[in-house]
């Protein structure tokens, strides 16, 4: 089993940054995989960011490009989420999730077994 924790979410204005952190009990064979989803209030789960651990491969969903930034510190089996230029469309139920690499960059959520509980993001204009 793998015990995954986010923090970092909290209200911020229109056009700010945030930084959430995923901190995940064990990163191994099962859960090299770790994306970053998110859920607005009345809208399906989407992901939004990955990345391939072991080698740093790294994907967005289009929405995010270029104002996202997925990385990593394995010392501290640590995840981030760099959000930059935020808009109130974003707010919503920021989760980490990981799985094993299957060998292409998907953000589909079956392709995650483990899932933390969240952390809020809630951007105001």
């Amino acid at each position: 089993q793998v015990q995954l924790v986010e923090s970092g979410g909290g209200s911020v204005q229109v056009g700010s940054s945030l930084k959430l952190s995923c901190v995940a009990s064990r990163i191994s064979y099962s859960s090299n995989y770790i994306a970053w989803f998110r859920r607005a209030p009345g809208k399906e789960r989407e992901g939004i960011a990955s990345i391939y651990t072991t080698y740093d491969r790294i994907y967005y969903d289009e929405s995010v490009k270029g104002r996202f930034t997925i990385s990593q510190d394995r010392g501290r089996n640590t995840v981030y989420l760099q959000m930059a230029n935020l808009q109130p469309e974003e707010s919503a139920m920021y989760s980490c999730a990981a799985g094993q690499w299957s060998g292409s960059g998907t953000l589909h959520e079956r392709a995650f077994r483990f899932w933390g509980q969240g952390t809020q993001v809630t951007v105001s204009s």
